[in-house]
């Protein structure tokens, strides 16, 4: 009986730890972009994203907890479904599964690429939901020919992987401000403000100004516009958002039917409490 107690003791504790933590998203401080979230209830931008999934980003992550026959929910047929996305599997009741091996992944990359299954819930943070971070991340890339890939990002400043989308986006360079309070005596009052560029070929350059204060620290990055990508910027953001749109529809696909259900529920819930309501005043109208 103790050893139930102290495992019910551990599992309050926990659930306490959890409910009381915030859990925080990793990842620098560059501001998260809104995603348009009418791009959940439209059937035509989920499966321009599942094309995408499966087309660039299916190589390497896997989403094995999300099964191909799910994509019926968004108006594919299991013929479309074969003919079109079922590339890594034989049946349509199989996970979204990659042939890629784990210690190939671990050569290639430095580690193994994460199953994206539930990424859009597990980056929520402060600063936005999972699909904010997503959307921003895809469209975040520059040039950096210190990265072995040639690629970084200003949302996952180092990240491992390279920009798949840069035929569809383009190459850009980025100019990245470092503001900080000046060490020497000399210069106290006054700021320092490095400033580090990318060009769109990747070539780094560096310069250093003086600014007097006050001045806001911290760091910034000031993207550039994207040259020789085979969409537009604008283009380019819907096909990112649509992408975005499938990978949260993955993390969680009875979400639309679970919306319209509970407003079904609480219309029920309304009408019960009147009759209920009514019922209670009849029933005691005559007692005094």
């Amino acid at each position: 009986m103790n050893i139930f107690l102290r495992l019910a003791a551990k599992l309050a504790f926990g659930a306490l730890v959890l409910t009381q933590t915030p859990v925080h998203a990793a990842g620098s401080d560059y501001p998260l972009d809104r995603f348009p979230t009418t791009k959940l209830t439209e059937q035509a931008a989920l499966q321009e994203g599942a094309k995408l999934f499966v087309n660039y980003c299916l190589g390497c992550h896997s989403a094995q907890y999300m099964r191909y026959n799910r994509l019926r929910d968004i108006g594919l047929t299991d013929d479309q479904i074969k003919r079109n996305l079922l590339f890594s599997a034989d049946k349509v009741g199989e996970g979204m599964k990659i042939a890629m091996r784990v210690d190939d992944a671990k050569s290639w990359f430095g580690g193994q690429p994460p199953d994206l299954s539930v990424i859009a819930r597990a980056r929520a943070s402060h600063s936005g939901t999972g699909s904010d971070w997503l959307y921003t991340y895809l469209r975040a890339y520059y040039r950096d020919s210190t990265r072995p890939s040639g690629w970084n990002n200003a949302l996952f400043p180092n990240v491992g992987m390279p920009n798949v989308f840069w035929e569809l986006q383009g190459s850009r360079g980025v100019v990245i401000e470092d503001v900080h309070a000046a060490k020497d005596a000399a210069s106290k009052g006054s700021f320092v403000k490095t400033s580090v560029r990318f060009d769109e070929s990747g070539l780094r350059s560096e310069s250093k100004d003086t600014i007097p204060g006050p001045a806001k620290e911290g760091m910034q990055f000031l993207l550039g516009k994207s040259q020789g990508g085979q969409l537009s910027a604008a283009q380019f953001d819907d096909a990112m958002a649509n992408l975005t749109a499938y990978i949260t529809y993955m993390s969680d696909p009875s979400a639309n039917e679970r919306k319209r259900l509970g407003v079904w529920v609480m219309l029920y819930l309304c009408g019960f409490f009147v009759l209920a309501w009514w019922l209670n005043k009849t029933y005691w109208k005559d007692i005094k």
